[in-house]
């Protein structure tokens, strides 16, 4: 194992994060203007795509460039070798319009921009492909909406604009129709048609509404991780982060079946130290089990679904170069990005803000080679199920690490900032026609 004092890696020069102070002022200042505001945001009409290709699909990645507005395609396999790239804010002029005019919408914009965008727009969060390829679907967290983006033309198909003022991760159900997405200012996640943007039904949450999960038993499961861009980092203000907990819901009629407050689970397992805002987390094959990260911790724990209890923790090397300081670290986020390998055996671990990623054997929790990345923003599967794919925030760059070696095998450039990776497909045939 490579020692701890060489994996940080250098990182290209960037614009200055806000001091937490500025944060917190612009967080109050939302706040206080949320009071003039309506409570939901109606949606726009939803306008049917434009047929696809009949050409046949091939399986790739989107990568979005959070900061850029764009989105990679690149290969799901082998050398991960960029396809194209896909411009995700077409009408950009007309929305930032639209912002100008309204004070309200301005100043949450600005608080996007000095809170969880670390001084930057936030222009793609989370990105799923249509069943049939064509088209993009797109959740931008400054414009506090999902478009539809289609890859022939680069036009937009639909757009739906979510309640409140900030969208944010997505869920695609497992026969591709429907997209989830929070809407975290509004503590609501709509679930949407994802040929039309036509919304199907929707639900309350936590404070800021954060993940979402499709499981196979006919649920959806979101992650509300409270407030992570205040000052009040330190474990005695935990308390002050919000109502945090993960709402379980039928996928068919949205009614909430469970909800689970990990607060009690971690003081029962002797953790109450821990923070109770769940970041990440994936499924055992068979949904028994899940592995989840929190606010602050590098490291993961295990939760037993039907014995409803934590079971394990996986504490993870700190790296020395890391700055004690909480307030430091992006948006509470000590590590965050989590994925398993397709039978199960293996997890892959992106530890934010400790630059690295790690391969760990899910049976012992031993874990494997501590590999140099800088700023590794979330973890996902390759489409051949060999390696776990790494987005590097801080190098502007997707690594893949092989599951079996713990190696990184591959890397390949993209855009500003890039965050979530998914696997898609799209028509055989293009070539990144809407490319920048």
């Amino acid at each position: 194992m490579p020692s701890m004092r060489t994996v940080r890696t250098p990182r290209p020069a960037r614009t200055p994060r806000p001091r937490r102070l500025v944060l917190a002022a612009a967080a109050s200042l939302a706040a206080s203007l949320t009071l003039l505001a309506p409570a939901v945001a109606a949606p726009g009409p939803a306008v049917v795509p434009a047929n696809a290709s009949d050409a046949p699909l091939r399986e790739v990645m989107f990568v979005g460039n959070n900061w850029d507005g764009t989105a990679d395609v690149i290969a799901s396999r082998g050398d991960f070798h960029r396809i194209g790239r896909v411009n995700v804010i077409p009408d950009k002029e007309e929305r930032l319009r639209e912002i100008y005019l309204n004070p309200v919408k301005l100043a949450f914009f600005l608080g996007v921009r000095s809170g969880p965008g670390e001084g930057h727009d936030q222009f793609v969060d989370d990105m799923y492909a249509t069943p049939d390829g064509g088209a993009m679907v797109v959740s931008r967290p400054s414009f506090a909406d999902v478009v539809s983006i289609d890859l022939r033309t680069g036009r937009i198909n639909w757009r739906f604009p979510v309640a409140g003022y900030r969208s944010d991760h997505m869920a695609v159900s497992p026969d591709g129709t429907r997209v989830a997405v929070s809407a975290s200012t509004a503590n609501t996640v709509h679930v949407l048609d994802i040929s039309t943007g036509r919304e199907l039904g929707s639900f309350k949450t936590g404070d800021k509404p954060h993940e979402n999960v499709f499981t196979a038993d006919g649920r959806l499961w979101n992650m509300s991780i409270g407030e992570v861009t205040t000052a009040l980092d330190a474990p005695w203000l935990d308390w002050t982060k919000g109502d945090r907990k993960i709402t379980v819901v039928d996928a068919t009629t949205f009614e909430t079946v469970r909800v689970i407050d990990m607060r009690s689970r971690l003081d029962a397992f002797g953790r109450d130290d821990l923070s109770d805002a769940v970041r990440p987390l994936v499924f055992t094959p068979d949904e028994k089990k899940l592995y989840f990260q929190v606010s602050f911790l590098n490291g993961f724990l295990e939760y037993d679904v039907d014995g409803d209890r934590i079971t394990r923790l996986k504490a993870l090397p700190g790296n020395p170069a890391t700055d004690p300081d909480r307030t430091t670290w992006v948006n509470d986020s000590r590590h965050h990005g989590l994925s398993i390998s397709p039978d199960g055996s293996k997890l892959c671990v992106a530890g934010t803000m400790d630059d690295y990623a790690t391969v760990v054997d899910r049976a012992t929790l031993a874990q494997g080679p501590l590999v140099p990345t800088s700023k590794p923003y979330w973890a996902t599967v390759s489409g051949d199920g060999k390696a776990c794919v790494v987005s590097e925030s801080g190098a502007d760059r997707v690594s893949a690490i092989d599951f079996a070696t713990g190696q990184r095998v591959a890397s390949v450039p993209v855009g500003d900032h890039p965050q979530r990776v998914r696997l898609a497909r799209v028509p055989s045939d293009w070539t990144g026609t809407t490319a920048n």
